[in-house]
């Protein structure tokens, strides 16, 4: 009789813990269940997409300029690249359809090695900041 008690005592032990199993695994379930549909939804505009915007705004605004020969600059770009930068050579010009200038300059600095910088100017000689 203490066999048979204890054997009954093992099956309902087992048929817990059964429970307690499938319990556990259907809850797992349903956890991996509710967090695959809450995942964030990739929005309209994605970080991608906004890279690629500005990527195509930049490309459109350096395609705007077309290249022009350096002796083709009108002499009130010439005299203010002069005059702001002694001993400046300008290795590249640019103009877009406003007549905006871009240039490409060569400094020497200290006498050491030549840097190069991208400068703006209107056809009036006037400075032009762009970002």
């Amino acid at each position: 009789m203490l066999f048979r008690k204890r054997t009954i005592i093992n099956f309902t032990k087992q048929k817990t813990m059964k429970k307690y199993f499938f319990a556990s695994v259907f809850a797992l379930g349903m956890v991996t269940a509710v967090s695959a549909q809450t995942e964030d939804k990739e929005p309209a505009l994605s970080e991608e997409t906004q890279v690629e915007a500005v990527v195509n705004k930049d490309m459109a605004a350096v395609q705007e300029y077309k290249e022009i020969k350096a002796t083709d600059l009108p002499q009130p770009v010439k005299d203010a690249v002069a005059k702001t930068f002694e001993d400046a050579t300008i290795t590249q010009a640019y103009k877009n359809e406003k007549g905006e200038y871009k240039l490409v300059i060569a400094t020497a600095s200290n006498g050491m090695k030549k840097a190069s910088q991208t400068v703006y100017l209107n056809s009036k000689g006037e400075w032009i900041k762009k970002q």
